[in-house]
């Protein structure tokens, strides 16, 4: 089988091109990309309520929720879909945070703040009920418990959140209130 005359046959031989244009006449050079897109964000992301935290693959949180699904301690009248979609916020919260993607440790910081694992009161599973209530289905909801959560908190390591579950749980339901008013 003969060789495409465009691949180099010995490493040492300069790449060969037969040109098709006329001669004399060149290709200009390239031009910088422009992302002109629609729906395109030009400059800083914005921030606020609603907005989120854009980070890198940040969607990878729910299949670490999905993993994590024996480690869930649901109240009896609670949806898996709904813990599942708060946690995942949380967890890309954090991930964005560090500017990575979502890992273990996300997960389980989400799982500890929301009272899903970890010593719980229960009158912190009463309001999380409140709270949670179909969140699967609600970004709006969601992105108020994500953003009623303080950064400071949830950049801590699982272990120190549990040492602190009862200051942060006071401090989640103070800021929520603030948020949805």
């Amino acid at each position: 089988m003969s060789t495409d005359p465009f691949v180099i046959a010995d490493l040492t031989d300069a790449p060969r091109q037969a040109q098709n244009l006329a001669p004399g006449v060149s290709l200009p050079a390239a031009r910088t990309g422009v992302g002109v897109r629609p729906g395109a964000v030009e400059g800083p992301w914005p921030t606020g309520p609603g907005f989120g935290s854009p980070g890198p693959n940040i969607g990878f949180a729910f299949t670490l929720v999905q993993r994590a699904r024996d480690r869930f301690a649901l109240a009896v009248r609670e949806h898996t879909a709904d813990a599942y979609a708060l946690v995942a916020a949380l967890a890309m919260k954090r991930a964005s945070s560090f500017g990575r993607a979502p890992v273990v440790d996300d997960v389980s910081c989400g799982l500890v703040v929301l009272g899903y694992e970890g010593p719980t009161a229960e009158s912190f599973v009463e309001w999380r009920l409140l709270i949670g209530a179909d969140a699967a289905h609600d970004y709006i909801r969601v992105q108020a418990v994500c953003d009623a959560v303080a950064i400071d908190d949830l950049r801590q390591s699982p272990a120190r959140l549990v040492e602190q579950i009862e200051t942060i749980h006071e401090r989640l339901r103070t800021n929520l209130v603030t948020t949805l008013s």
